[in-house]
């Protein structure tokens, strides 16, 4: 367990103030009023009230400004804050990402937005090479206060090179810190703790949520990086997933019900760092595991939560681990083949089935 605990140690410790933060809000927020706000709003009250109390944060990115952002996740901005702290730039994620990255080493704190994070990797050399690397090789002389966000995934018939889920990719870097909210509650919260943060955060959204409704509080709230929750206490097996996949999780939940067939949820929210402590004391109570995730098998995050498992609750496991992923091909156009490429909720609820050693359908 020394490798868990190290690297438990390292999210503890740069997680531990917003996590007060966090815990002071939900304290208020049990007498607070709630309103109900979509994903897309979320995301623009945590960058708004963020730039209201620090001059040094701007936003930047491809049609933030005049047209509101391309999803209207900036609308307003422009209007409060001017050009000089929401800035429309060329079709240059390299050339923005570098804007960013120099000015975050000049005392600024941006959020480098791309209209997709499929475009990011036009930018992959400043953000892998550069800003994931600059503490390490500065021996910590440098900070890189910094948030490049946008949307990730599959967000329908939009061909192989707009659908990819790059979670995986990012994660695998160290400097970086990688987030995935899964509604409007946790977008918000997690969001103002990435702007607050003071290393590289990729915050990744889905095109597919920008309109869904949550109600929210009325105050101001922050969620800790490198902590998951339980979205759903079971006792039968304990289900692992992250971002708008998570929605087919509980459509399958609810008809596992009607067979008496009780899973435990567990949304991951950050990516990197991980937090394997939750997901082990789940796996160690229902002593079975199926994780969810939007994209590709080989080499994903289901992979490496799958090693750690088997690892250290190897004992605990009465089945073997199953992963639901996208299948191993890019992402095809045609309905029907997305149908078979994309998952269902009947693998869920076949995987659930077999698990505990029940006749599928």
């Amino acid at each position: 367990m020394k490798e868990i605990k190290r690297r438990e140690a390292s999210a503890s410790a740069s997680a531990s103030a917003s996590f007060r933060e966090a815990s002071a809000s939900a304290s208020a927020s049990a007498s607070a009023s709630f309103r109900e706000v979509s994903l897309r709003e979320a995301i623009k009250e945590a960058m708004s009230e963020e730039m209201r109390r620090d001059k040094s944060i701007y936003l930047i990115g491809e049609e933030v400004g005049e047209y509101n952002g391309a999803y209207k996740v900036s609308k307003g901005m422009l209007a409060e804050f001017g050009k000089k702290r929401v800035i429309d730039t060329p079709i240059s994620e390299l050339g923005f990402a570098g804007i960013g990255i120099g000015s975050a080493l000049n005392g600024c704190r941006p959020i480098i937005e791309f209209m997709t994070f499929n475009f990011s990797l036009v930018a992959i050399d400043q953000i892998i090479n550069n800003a994931a690397k600059i503490r390490q090789m500065s021996g910590g002389q440098w900070q890189l206060p910094i948030v490049f966000r946008g949307p990730t995934g599959f967000a329908g018939q939009l061909g192989a090179t707009h659908s990819q889920s790059l979670e995986n990719l990012y994660a695998h870097c160290p400097g970086l810190k990688v987030v995935v909210p899964s509604n409007a509650y946790n977008a918000k919260g997690l969001l103002k703790s990435a702007i607050k943060d003071n290393d590289v955060i990729i915050f990744l959204e889905s095109e597919h949520m920008y309109g869904d409704q949550m109600k929210i509080p009325n105050i101001e709230y922050d969620l800790p990086l490198g902590k998951s929750i339980r979205k759903k206490k079971g006792a039968d097996l304990t289900l692992v997933s992250f971002g708008k996949i998570l929605k087919l999780a509980f459509k399958a939940s609810k008809e596992l019900e009607k067979e008496n067939i009780d899973i435990e949820i567990i949304d991951l929210q950050t990516i990197r760092p991980l937090d394997y402590k939750t997901i082990l004391k789940s796996v160690k109570k229902t002593n079975r595991l199926i994780i969810l995730e939007e994209a590709w098998p080989f080499g994903s995050i289901s992979s490496e939560i799958t090693y750690l498992v088997q690892k250290y609750a190897f004992d605990y496991l009465d089945a073997p681990i199953k992963r639901i992923t996208l299948e191993d091909t890019p992402a095809p156009y045609a309905k029907n083949l997305i149908k078979l490429w994309y998952p269902s909720k009947d693998q869920i609820i076949n995987s659930a089935k077999s698990l505990l050693y029940k006749k599928s359908f």
